[in-house]
């Protein structure tokens, strides 16, 4: 039987605080990183950010894996960036969900990304020249490897939970599987255990803009001081539709015309024309476009029941975490039956699992929104993630 959730009172919202100025922190590995693809990566860099403090046992560290255009900025402002706030913050920070006056949270920048990693855009240590094209396909599993290598650097041997939505769902799902000793909780929220074929569609269509584009150069456009900004506009606008619902966008927008009349051309008549080509101009200043390609294909090639002739069940059958799995009813992109087949496979294996179903109307984005029950969940989840570290240390010190 699932336990009581309740809802936030506006005392416990107003008491909620940012986790303030942070600053990103960098590790270099130079031992080469063996790829699942067969070949391996060295002399690359992770950069990371951390909120908390590490407990005396290191029984209190959370991982947060980011999803496709997030980072490892989850929580909080940089001191010369005050607007630049963590894409999670609402979720991390003292007095939120995820309590960083009890827990140490940990966000990694995935390899392959632009936001400080080592990317495509890095220099290759064998030629002194952008990786451009040549920066090596990852895989979930991948990161996952690379950020246990990170957690060794840091000294934790154990996380108290593994956190992510989206992608990061399946890298948390991918944790559970590939270090089972090392996770005491998995949260999975709004993921799925592999792409649909429809989504697969919308991640090729994305990329086709972006390989098109003539200012991509075959992925070298940094030698030409180019950005291909068509291509990387358009795989924003088409992946921001799959992340909202019919609902919302009717709500948000309708059918509202700009200037309250048809221009008769093929310019911007509807308010969500607008919105759309405003997201991806906002995303083609700021995004690379060989990160977009690596990550879009992470996300493709992410089937752990593909080694086991599909059966999901046999690859979560060495896990040994408790679960916690999130779905939103408007989800059409990752949609609760995809998070129904996760927990029918934990159930086969008899793990102890929590899932949670919201009603929500914001589509797959609803997992970065505030929502008091979905808060809630998470909140309550970590009270108890919290009251078991405290009955630990407690029994720890009357032995």
């Amino acid at each position: 039987m699932l336990p009581a959730l309740g809802f936030l009172t506006s005392s416990l919202l107003e008491s909620m605080s940012s986790v303030g100025i942070v600053a990103p922190l960098s590790h270099h590995f130079a031992e080469p990183l063996p790829l699942q693809n067969g070949t391996a990566i060295a002399d690359y860099t992770l950069v990371y950010e951390t909120y908390g403090k590490l407990n005396a046992d290191k029984s209190n560290a959370v991982l947060v894996c980011h999803a496709l255009n997030a980072s490892h900025h989850v929580a909080g402002v940089y001191r010369d960036q005050p607007r630049n706030v963590g894409w999670w913050d609402n979720m991390v920070g003292p007095g939120k969900p995820l309590d960083t006056d009890k827990f140490f949270v940990i966000g990694v920048n995935n390899l392959g990304s632009c936001f400080g990693s080592t990317g495509p855009m890095h220099p290759n240590p064998v030629t002194g020249k952008p990786y451009g094209a040549r920066f090596p396909v990852l895989t979930v599993e991948d990161w996952v490897h690379s950020q246990a290598r990170l957690a060794d650097v840091l000294g934790i041997a154990q996380f108290a939970a593994v956190m992510g939505g989206s992608l990061g769902g399946m890298q948390a799902l991918a944790w559970s599987m590939m270090y089972p000793a090392r996770i005491r909780h998995c949260i999975v929220i709004a993921s799925t255990p592999k792409l649909s074929a429809q989504n697969i569609a919308f991640n090729d269509v994305a990329r086709q803009a972006i390989l098109t584009d003539p200012d991509f150069h075959g992925g070298d456009f940094y030698a030409h001081g180019v950005v291909p900004k068509r291509g990387l506009r358009v795989a924003r606008m088409i992946g921001h539709i799959t992340y909202l619902s019919n609902d919302d966008m009717a709500e948000k927008f309708g059918r509202t015309l700009r200037t309250g009349e048809y221009q008769f051309g093929f310019g911007i008549d509807f308010e969500i024309e607008s919105y759309l080509r405003y997201q991806g101009d906002k995303f083609a200043e700021y995004f690379d476009a060989n990160t977009y390609l690596l990550i879009t294909k992470a996300l493709d090639y992410f089937d752990p029941a593909r080694q086991f002739g599909g059966d999901l069940t046999a690859a979560l059958a060495n896990t040994q975490a408790q679960f916690l799995i999130t779905s939103f009813s408007t989800d059409w992109r990752f949609a609760p039956e995809r998070s129904h087949e996760i927990l029918r496979a934990l159930v086969n294996n008899k793990r102890k699992v929590i899932y949670a179903e919201i009603e929500a109307p914001h589509g797959h984005d609803a997992f970065l929104l505030e929502d008091a029950r979905y808060m809630n969940v998470l909140r309550t989840y970590y009270d108890g993630i919290w009251n078991n570290i405290l009955e630990t240390s407690q029994r720890g010190e009357q032995a």
